[in-house]
């Protein structure tokens, strides 16, 4: 096997071989792409440093003790995965054999769990629970962008929805969002504008606004 000198495409080439024999030594690596052990290393270094990969130390019948390079779990998620799908079928066959009811149970008790986990950090000023519930959200891939507006409002933009799938179909998915939301902010005056899952729109639009002061 040839490859090119691109840095990523080699880095690549490293991780499918790695995929396909579970692990692999630097002198294997560097006999099936015809490089050099040197080059190998500073490949499987910076796959290393990413996490990508992991090495262990075998010892041999004769000679020094070898390493051995093997995916990491992150490693293993870089190649595509299908979760997608597999929780919208999930769903579906949950809803046939349970009902409606029990799909929103189930994004009822995911809002609640969120909100225990999150609540200790969402603290502070309005503008600073804001700021943190921005954090979270880009944390968990929603990338989220905020603007303050002229009238103390907030808009909060969602550009990708990790659970796009699941919530296209079941939108209880982005009314349970809302309400977590409601919940870290602490005010009600909370508007989604635009929705992805229900509309052909760039992204997710929520207006936030504090809660009256009485």
């Amino acid at each position: 096997m040839v490859v090119n000198n691109n840095t990523n495409s080699t880095r690549q080439v490293i991780l499918v071989m790695l995929k396909k024999s579970q692990q692999l030594t630097v002198s294997e690596i560097a006999e099936q792409l015809e490089i050099t052990e040197m080059a190998v290393r500073r490949h499987l270094q910076g796959l290393e440093k990413e996490g990508l990969i992991e090495s262990r130390l075998e010892r041999q019948p004769m000679g020094r003790p070898t390493h051995k390079y093997s995916l990491t779990l992150k490693g293993e998620e870089s190649f595509p995965r299908n979760y997608g799908n597999l929780s919208l079928e999930f769903l579906q066959d949950l809803e046939q054999l349970s009902g409606t009811e029990m799909i929103e149970k189930l994004f009822e008790q995911r809002r609640e769990r969120l909100l225990d986990k999150y609540s200790t950090a969402v603290t502070g000023s309005f503008e600073e629970r804001v700021e943190t519930l921005a954090r979270i959200q880009n944390e968990s891939g929603y990338m989220v962008e905020v603007e303050k507006q002229d009238d103390g409002t907030y808009r909060f933009v969602e550009y990708n929805c990790p659970i796009a799938q699941v919530a296209t179909a079941y939108p209880v998915a982005c009314n349970c969002e809302q309400k977590l939301f409601k919940s870290l902010l602490d005010t009600d005056e909370i508007e989604r504008e635009e929705c992805m899952a229900k509309m052909d729109t760039a992204g997710c639009v929520y207006v936030l606004k504090e809660k009256s002061k009485k």
